[in-house]
């Protein structure tokens, strides 16, 4: 007996929905007008079915879906590709959106999308045999970045993650420590850096987001650290490259 799950999420517009998932690649299956709206969408395996509710707020919604696949970063540099192409630009905040994609700490590299009703579709490939989650490191930078990570990047409460950040590194964001304080690594003040320049960019603070970016960019990172950095490093030409 072989049996298949097939997420039924909600939307307050059925076209809008529709048409983020087109440009994802994904075939319209099935569509309905009436009596109600009611639409089907296809991607390889994935299928997800959407309905129309009246008085529904996308931006009030709880709903979403776990995508698994083999190949997390080509679905990603896909999905973006597809939402360039169609909106002309890579919508990072509001709504629909996409969020970068890193390694989590709970053994998956994901990325996490919301679709114009408000739906949030995980996708994520397993990069280790033990799903639970590791343990909080106690060194202070691994600590904020553990945290921050899922603050912003699972549980998406964007401004929890800028707060973490914010309490270890300098009131400055990112000038150096005071003589005789700790001191990040390379690779962390980086990470750090780059996380809390994101989030500022998906807030909505584009100065800020700008300042940290090249504050980011301006720190010297040797052959092994820029490795142990890539996704870091990745999102960071994102936030450096000149608006379209």
């Amino acid at each position: 007996m072989t049996e298949k799950t097939i997420p039924l999420l909600p939307c307050h517009e059925i076209q809008p929905v529709v048409d983020f998932y087109t440009a994802l690649g994904f075939e319209t299956t099935y569509l309905q007008k009436a009596p109600y709206a009611y639409a089907v969408v296809r991607r390889g395996p994935v299928e997800l079915q959407f309905f129309a509710m009246k008085g529904y707020e996308p931006s009030q919604s709880y709903s979403g879906c776990y995508v698994l696949t083999d190949d997390v970063d080509g679905l990603h540099s896909a999905f973006r590709a597809g939402l360039k192409a169609a909106y002309g630009r890579i919508p990072s905040r509001g709504l629909p959106r996409i969020g970068p994609l890193k390694d989590m700490s709970y053994g998956v590299r994901q990325f996490l999308m919301t679709d114009p009703g408000g739906n949030s579709i995980r996708v994520g490939q397993p990069i280790s045999d033990d799903p639970s989650m590791r343990p909080v490191p106690k060194e202070p930078f691994a600590r904020a970045l553990h945290l921050a990570d899922l603050f912003a990047d699972s549980k998406e409460d964007l401004a929890g993650a800028a707060r973490l950040i914010d309490r270890v590194l300098p009131p400055e964001h990112g000038h150096a420590p005071p003589p005789g304080g700790p001191a990040p690594t390379p690779v962390q003040h980086v990470r750090l850096l780059v996380l809390r320049a994101d989030l500022a960019a998906r807030l909505g603070d584009a100065p800020l987001a700008a300042e940290l970016a090249a504050r980011a960019a301006a720190l010297p990172l040797g052959g092994q650290d820029r490795a142990a950095a890539a996704d870091s490093l990745s999102r960071l030409a994102e936030l450096t490259e000149p608006a379209p």
